[in-house]
């Protein structure tokens, strides 16, 4: 069964920084991304990455966030450093199957596979 596994999600006190991992069990995707979701608030992409190792952020995510796989273990990674009260959210992993020319996308559509998330909280 193909399935994508997040792990890594927590409580941490702004600036603080906490590191996302997302398992593909079965499969090896394309292109990968990580996602969020506030309450009330649409689902929005923070960085991705294809296969190619080109890479894609989020302007709310640039400078912060770092976007890894690991091949071997065909596992994503997300390090989140200086998080803040506003990144606090359901993260998720998503994955696409198929090549696009181009950089990843964030946008939700692209991808057909989901996690089921890990939710992140930032205190002030």
């Amino acid at each position: 069964q193909v399935q994508l596994v997040e792990s890594g999600g927590g409580s941490v006190q702004a600036g603080g920084s906490l590191r996302l991992s997302c398992t593909a069990i079965q499969f090896t995707y394309a292109t990968m991304g990580w996602f969020r979701q506030a309450p009330g608030n649409e689902r929005e992409g923070v960085a991705s990455l294809a296969v190619d190792g080109s890479t894609t952020y989020a302007d709310s995510a640039k400078g912060r966030f770092t976007v890894s796989k690991d091949y071997v273990k065909n596992t994503l990674y997300l390090q989140m450093d200086s998080l803040k009260p506003e990144d606090t959210a359901m993260y998720y992993c998503a994955g696409r199957s198929s090549v696009v020319r181009g950089p990843p996308a964030l946008d939700v559509w692209h991808y057909e596979n989901w996690g089921q998330g890990t939710q992140v909280t930032v205190s002030s």
